[in-house]
């Protein structure tokens, strides 16, 4: 009998699917059993599940058009991920290598904070390759693939946001504790993962669950936006469940590498 890896929640869209559920096994399988440095075997998706890729771009590219900043779109035009199919996690790892020389490496699912943000200090991305249930292909209660690859690729495809990874890792290797950590990992959110910027004078996102999801780039507008400060976000806890109720705003895309570096670099706990 085939071993359970993947558990999944009954209010998740696919606990009652079985094949969905098998598959989320097989690709959980891939992960536990890849050794670095090891070329990454392929996923099994099926023609739904590219079908599901299809349906999110074609909501999330007039969304980019919209509200990326410049940034993400000029490197996501270089990273040219295919929209008809759900790229391999191998093939963009490779791509992204090239441009940046960081790379992604398969996890079965959610990992603890330090061993995620410390794996960024390696210029190394733990990234899952599952995508989200058809039932529901604009909504996904834990990250996918959809949020790996159209979020955070793109952001490791550039120069000056990889670093910012980078430095993430960096600081999560010299948190002294815990609490040290949660506080830095605020910061990510806050920025990596919820980030904007002014462009213009308009908001523009850069951050990757934003720029994974149309409904969160639409509902950022009606956000409370305030000042680019680190301090705050550290101290400012969030919830994984809901929109965002606050964001933090740079006036600029240099004044966030600037700042961002700047703490990063001085960052002790």
């Amino acid at each position: 009998m085939p071993r359970t890896i993947v558990e999944l929640n009954p209010d998740h869209p696919g606990f009652r699917d079985a094949g969905y559920r098998q598959r989320r096994n097989s690709i959980a399988e891939i992960a536990q059993a890849y050794q670095p440095g090891e070329p990454i075997p392929e996923a099994p998706y099926t023609e739904q599940e590219h079908g599901v890729w299809r349906e999110v771009w074609r909501h999330l590219d007039p969304a980019h058009r919209r509200w990326a900043c410049r940034e993400y779109l000029r490197v996501s035009r270089e990273l040219d991920l295919p929209r008809d199919r759900i790229p391999q996690l191998r093939e963009v790892s490779d791509r992204i290598e090239r441009m940046t020389g960081f790379r992604l490496e398969p996890v079965a699912g959610l990992v603890a904070p330090r061993i995620f943000l410390s794996a960024l200090g390696d210029g190394i991305f733990l990234a899952t390759q599952y995508i989200r249930h058809h039932s529901a292909p604009l909504y996904t209660p834990e990250p996918d693939v959809v949020h790996e690859l159209t979020g955070h690729a793109a952001l490791l495809a550039s120069s000056s946001l990889q670093e910012l990874n980078r430095l993430v890792g960096a600081a999560a290797r010299r948190a002294p504790d815990d609490e040290s950590l949660e506080r830095l990992g605020r910061v990510y959110w806050y920025t990596i993962e919820f980030g904007v910027v002014r462009e213009d004078g308009e908001l523009r996102a850069y951050g990757a669950g934003l720029l994974s999801s149309a409904g969160e780039l639409e509902a950022m507008h009606q956000a409370e936006i305030r000042p680019f400060d680190t301090a705050e976000m550290a101290a400012t806890p969030y919830d994984v469940t809901r929109y965002q109720p606050v964001l933090f705003c740079p006036d600029s895309f240099d004044e966030l590498v600037a700042k961002l570096r700047e703490y990063l670099l001085g960052w002790r706990g």
